[in-house]
């Protein structure tokens, strides 16, 4: 785990909720950000799913920008494709940015 405070390399990626791109390089000012590497077939993802989403949605009432990035290689894990984390994201609840890092790269 990086230090807290670590400055965050920059990244562009697509968000499955809403097809946008999300760039750190152009959000807006926040209290703090948090990057959460998850993906839907994980069991411990899984396990803390509706607590993971609580803690992002009341994070963002309070000024924090929240993210969860997948990167798993959808052809050995079909179930993390972007469409498959489009109903993921929904039934979680997520109101914050799932996005989806195709390359491996941002991870």
């Amino acid at each position: 785990m990086l230090p807290l405070g670590t400055e965050a390399p920059s990244f562009s990626l697509p968000n499955v909720t809403d097809g946008s791109t999300v760039s750190i390089d152009t959000l807006p000012e926040a209290k703090a950000y948090v990057v959460a590497f998850v993906c839907n077939h994980c069991p411990f993802v899984k396990l803390l799913r509706e607590h993971f989403a609580g803690f992002g949605n009341s994070a963002l009432e309070r000024g924090v920008e929240v993210f969860a990035i997948s990167s798993n290689d959808i052809e050995n894990y079909p179930d993390d494709s972007p469409e498959k984390m489009s109903v993921e994201a929904n039934q979680a609840g997520y109101r914050f940015p799932y996005l989806y890092d195709e390359t491996q790269e941002v991870a």
